[in-house]
C-alpha cells in the first residue's frame, strides 16, 4: 500500500501551530516568573521598611548611611 504524501503546506501549518502553542506556553511561564520576582522584591522592601522602622537611628542617619556606603 502506498503511503500518502503530506503536502508541504500542511506540514508548514502544523509547525506554525506547534510554534504558536510553544510561544503561548513560554509567555505564560515568563509571566509567572516575573510575578514571583516582583513578589520577592516586594517582600524585601517590606523587610527593609520594617528594619528601618524598628531602628533607633533617625531617618537622616539611615539615609546618610545608605547614600555614603560607609559603615561606622
Amino acid at each position: 500500500m502506498a503511503r500518502r504524501s503530506i503536502p508541504i503546506e500542511e506540514k508548514i501549518a502544523k509547525q506554525q501551530e506547534a510554534v504558536t502553542k510553544a510561544k503561548a506556553r513560554y509567555d505564560e511561564e515568563m509571566k509567572k516568573l516575573s510575578d514571583l520576582q516582583k513578589k520577592k522584591d516586594d517582600e524585601k522592601r517590606r523587610e527593609l521598611v520594617d528594619a528601618i522602622m524598628g531602628s533607633d537611628r533617625s531617618y537622616d542617619e539611615i539615609l546618610n548611611f545608605i547614600q555614603s556606603g560607609k559603615t561606622e
